[in-house]
């Protein structure tokens, strides 16, 4: 499942909490895909804490807790880590990460927490939701094979990569244009993983994060900047989105086209896909200035000129997303829509 809607499952789990319809949520997925960032996501969105756990680090004990003797009788010591109403909040997130490389006695510990929302005398508060991740048997992790009782325990969801939806991330949070671009231009890219190969770098969305790192530290260091991009994503991919970014020198002039200037459409294919990513980033800066309106008026335009309407329509869809339904209040809108209306009716 793509994770736009993978999002909207866990928040409305967690949501539910307060209903008494929560269900504990299980990822499943390959490494880099976003599993545990979308989980943050959603304490974000509500201000919320999460306890993140990783049972593969754990003992039985160190759920359990530990006995201790009071008269003639033993009780047992909470652990610390566990959700608290008093110490943590009323609601948050109780997050149990890579929990398919928990051995087989620690997995038998957490069968109780997950489905009773309890372990002996401990409960985990009513507004706290329980989600899980972890990595599949292929995907040359370590990892067990999940007991089929505390599969039960769980609804299960496949995090499959979706381009359109690591776009809108990545404007949101600020990776660089040109990376964007990148894999606008070679989207099978995004996510490159295969486990026979057992790659140390490898294409994914969490490496394309830290490539966007490392273009900021090194862009300056030319004799370092090829390296270290293949450090983040790998040999391949290091090399492509190296040569690419290298090319933009010859970028039409973005501040022209943002005055409604007319400037040409690059031929090239690539540079196409740089200059859309590169527009809609200005946009998004010109947000709430004076200028906004204008700036967007001028990309709709632009848009319009590409020799391939698709490529047009790629970047006002991206647009649309980054800054949401202010677009349709542009002048321009209505007579680009026009434009690529049968465009838009074939898909």
């Amino acid at each position: 499942m793509r994770p736009a809607q993978l999002l909207r499952i866990l928040d409305q789990e967690f949501l539910s909490t307060s209903a008494g319809h929560h269900t504990p949520v299980m990822l499943w997925g390959p490494p880099g895909v976003g599993k545990s960032q979308m989980v943050a996501q959603i304490a974000a969105a509500h201000q919320t804490p999460v306890i993140d756990i990783r049972l593969s680090q754990m003992e039985p004990s160190d759920l359990r807790g530990i006995p201790f003797r009071v008269g003639s009788r033993v009780e047992w010591a909470v652990p610390a880590l566990l959700p608290d109403a008093e110490r943590h909040g009323p609601q948050g997130i109780l997050f149990l990460d890579e929990i398919t490389s928990v051995p087989p006695a620690v997995s038998a510990a957490a069968y109780q927490l997950i489905l009773d929302r309890r372990l002996g005398e401990y409960q985990v508060p009513d507004h706290w939701a329980i989600f899980a991740a972890g990595n599949r048997q292929g995907d040359r992790g370590v990892t067990y094979t999940m007991p089929a009782p505390l599969a039960n325990r769980f609804s299960h969801f496949e995090v499959d990569t979706h381009l359109d939806d690591w776009v809108a991330w990545a404007y949101a949070n600020g990776i660089d244009e040109r990376i964007i671009g990148f894999l606008r231009f070679r989207p099978e890219l995004l996510f490159d993983f295969d486990p026979a190969h057992n790659p140390v770098a490898f294409p994914s969305p969490r490496s394309w994060e830290f490539a966007h790192r490392g273009l900021r530290k090194f862009e300056d260091q030319p004799e370092l900047l090829r390296g270290t991009l293949q450090a983040c994503v790998g040999p391949a991919a290091g090399i492509e989105l190296h040569a690419f970014i290298t090319s933009l020198d010859q970028m039409p002039d973005l501040d022209a086209i943002l005055v409604g200037d007319e400037v040409p459409v690059p031929t090239e294919i690539d540079l196409q896909y740089a200059v859309a990513a590169a527009l809609v980033g200005r946009a998004i800066r010109a947000a709430g200035s004076d200028s906004a309106t204008q700036v967007i008026d001028n990309i709709l335009v632009y848009a319009g000129r590409f020799p391939q309407r698709e490529m047009g329509v790629m970047l006002v869809s991206d647009l649309h997303r980054a800054i949401g339904d202010a677009l349709f209040q542009v002048p321009a809108f209505a007579a680009w829509a026009q434009a690529v209306a049968d465009i838009m009716i074939d898909h």
